[in-house]
């Protein structure tokens, strides 16, 4: 470590540059988004910012503070970019040989997300439907003040985790033509639509869409989604593909000729891989592509430096005799791009290393990839991948002048294998300064989900708790995604029994192998599932001497009815009902137990939590303080299931020093030091 560098503390979040959204022009200039935090403002700005594909003249080229999702036309002659403003979010666009802006669609549309037709005649986007409907309806009540009614929901779940309740609307289909610029609203309907993709020949849209014809079923209990197609100008759809799958991204072949699908056929619920397959643009069977690839699809990668989604759809390519796919894949604690042929053929693009790739696209050419990553050392930033010779090179360094300060930990990988002969991977992070010669205490850091996965890559949680003088250990029990289809399912049904032991046995493995680990001053971690998960461990042992529970679950009966997903996850991965099954609900669940707890025990929550509603931690907090346990409860105004990854900035750099403050109490001094 260079002298010159600190300990990154929770402040050090402000300074961050969190990097997206790369878009490659047909020249080779590639757009991209930057996020910053604005601290008088305690919010988030994004900008959009250029760079060529050798890594120089890395510019801005918006002059906003709120722009985003950038796509060039096709003939690479135009940048358009979704504005923030007005409390809405309309569609701009700025000439190569221009500086100045301009808006094409205003943001009153409100756009969630849009693309370019592949002739550059037209421009097709997503926003919630009856715009003119809606305009209407507002002028004919502006005389009078509005009458307050009673908000009326019969549908079986009316909210959702990072839209609260529902307001009635569904998102729709629009066109807007370049030439005229008039505004066509193509689909229409009682369902919504996303994800909209043209065909090659710019004549046909399709989209994903969930329709139930049969009114006896309920959608909200169905969990397929199907692609549809439309012809531009007409007006029936017709239905791809045959509702025996999640589709949840899609493209179109070369030829125009099928629909490259990745997709879950949902057999072990949220714990399904999803896979690649392939259908007849005018309707079929699903027909799977490369089957024996035992890999889960996309970015199921948990973490705290990742401002935007993962790459909407896979990627495909005419250089093989074969039909040959770019997706990302989720792999042994890493998330790299692959190429996956028909033949069954897989292989990472990306190589070697620690890595989280989240966002990539493909040169014009096919010979090169741009990449957005995290790897251990760095934040998330754009490399250019030769697809021939897997060589990487770094694009931007937006974060390399204030990461020089920083004296970075860079994990260890752990791994063992479990009593019943599971792999279990993990990383250990030791601070790069330590206090003294004397033994470390150690904090078990617990993943949510449970279907997703930690990587090895930079986290700031991760990196300021070891720069308080900590080890921190994370990993990957069964249930994460990862290790394979049977790993991934293997905690359904199976709560609180092999991934409490794979855990239980990560810490005895660290203690056992690193003899600068101090048992005696243990701490545990987590949140949503891993919180549940921290709340059934200090309630089944007394080793650890501190413990946080973040964004927790404490009830399974409970969040059964209140959650947005309560009745498939307590169904698909606990197993059961309230009606049916609450003997063995409540018997799962760590309130029945918290009489036992000894730990001290930190629940911190997020006042608008729709995915782990806040009673859980409320639940938790009063049985404890009614049995005279330690406890604290912080409550975050404001604040949804998203807190640590994207809530406002000066309440997620208060979170990082509550855990800080707590563990530093309780693990922060050896036996016998005063």
């Amino acid at each position: 470590m260079n002298m010159n560098q600190r300990p990154i503390m929770p402040e050090d979040l402000r300074h961050y540059r969190w990097i997206s959204q790369p878009v490659i022009s047909r020249n080779g200039r590639v757009a991209y988004v930057e996020q910053t935090i604005d601290q008088d403002k305690n919010e988030y700005n994004t900008q959009i910012r250029g760079i060529s594909l050798d890594g120089d003249e890395d510019i801005a080229l918006s002059d906003g503070t709120k722009d985003s999702s950038p796509a060039w036309s096709p003939d690479g002659t135009q940048l358009t970019f979704i504005r923030s403003e007005d409390g809405g979010k309309g569609l701009w666009t700025l000439d190569t040989d221009k500086k100045e802006p301009v808006m094409l669609i205003p943001p009153a549309r409100k756009i969630l997300s849009y693309i370019w037709s592949p002739n550059g005649k037209y421009i097709a986007f997503t926003s919630k439907a009856q715009f003119e409907e809606q305009q209407n309806k507002a002028e004919v009540h502006q005389e009078s003040a509005p009458l307050l009614r009673g908000k009326v929901f019969e549908r079986t779940t009316p909210k959702a985790e990072g839209s609260g309740w529902w307001d009635g609307q569904y998102s729709h289909l629009f066109v807007y033509e370049i030439e005229s610029g008039k505004i066509t609203q193509v689909t229409s309907g009682l369902w919504n639509i996303s994800a909209p993709t043209w065909s090659p020949d710019s004549q046909n849209l399709s989209f994903i869409s969930k329709q139930v014809e049969d009114e006896e079923l309920d959608a909200d209990l169905l969990h397929f989604t199907d692609v549809y197609s439309i012809r531009l100008g007409e007006s029936d759809l017709f239905k791809v593909t045959d509702s025996s799958l999640a589709v949840s991204q899609f493209s179109y072949s070369p030829d125009g000729q099928q629909l490259i699908l990745i997709a879950s056929d949902r057999k072990y619920g949220s714990g399904s891989h999803n896979r690649l397959y392939a259908v007849p643009v005018h309707r079929g069977i699903p027909r799977p592509i490369a089957p024996q690839v035992d890999m889960q699809l996309g970015n199921a990668a948990l973490g705290d430096m990742k401002s935007a989604a993962a790459s909407p759809s896979p990627l495909t390519d005419n250089k093989h005799s074969e039909l040959g796919v770019y997706v990302l894949g989720t792999q042994n604690g890493n998330v790299d791009v692959y190429h996956i042929q028909d033949n069954g053929e897989c292989k990472s693009v990306t190589g070697d290393g620690e890595k989280d790739v989240y966002q990539y696209t493909l040169t014009s050419d096919g010979t090169s990839l741009v990449i957005a990553a995290l790897t251990a050392e760095h934040p998330g930033e754009l490399y250019r991948v030769d697809i021939n010779s897997g060589e990487m090179f770094r694009l931007t360094r937006r974060n390399d002048e204030f990461m020089a300060e920083l004296a970075i930990n860079v994990p260890a990988r752990v791994e063992f294998t479990s009593s019943d002969g599971w792999p279990i991977q993990g990383w250990l992070a030791t601070p790069a300064v330590r206090a003294s010669n004397g033994k470390l205490p150690l904090i078990l850091q617990i993943h949510g989900g449970p279907h997703a996965m930690y990587t090895g890559t930079f986290s700031h949680e991760m990196q300021t708790l070891a720069a308080q003088g900590y080890a921190v250990l994370w990993v990957n029990p069964r249930g994460s995604m990862g290790y394979g289809q049977e790993f991934a399912r293997a905690c359904r049904g199976d709560f609180a029994g092999g991934d409490y032991r794979d855990l239980m046995e990560a810490v005895d493995y660290a203690l056992a192998t690193y003899d600068f680990l101090d048992e005696s001053r243990l701490g545990v971690a987590g949140g949503s599932y891993g919180g549940v998960m921290t709340n059934w461990i200090v309630a089944h042992t007394h080793r650890f001497k501190a413990a946080v529970t973040q964004r927790c679950i404490s009830n399974w009966l409970s969040m059964y009815g209140t959650s947005d997903i309560g009745i498939s996850y307590v169904e698909g991965v606990i197993g059961g009902n309230p009606a049916e099954n609450a003997e063995f609900l409540w018997s799962r669940s760590p309130l029945a137990h918290a009489h036992h707890i000894e730990t001290p025990l930190l629940i911190m929550h997020g006042e608008q939590d729709y995915r782990t509603p806040i009673a859980q931690a409320e639940e938790l907090y009063t049985t404890l303080k009614r049995y005279g346990k330690k406890t604290k409860l912080i409550r975050y105004p404001g604040s949804n299931h998203s807190l640590l990854k994207s809530g406002k900035p000066s309440l997620r750099i208060d979170s990082f020093e509550q855990v800080n403050a707590w563990f530093n109490q309780y693990l922060g001094k050896e036996e016998g030091e005063e």
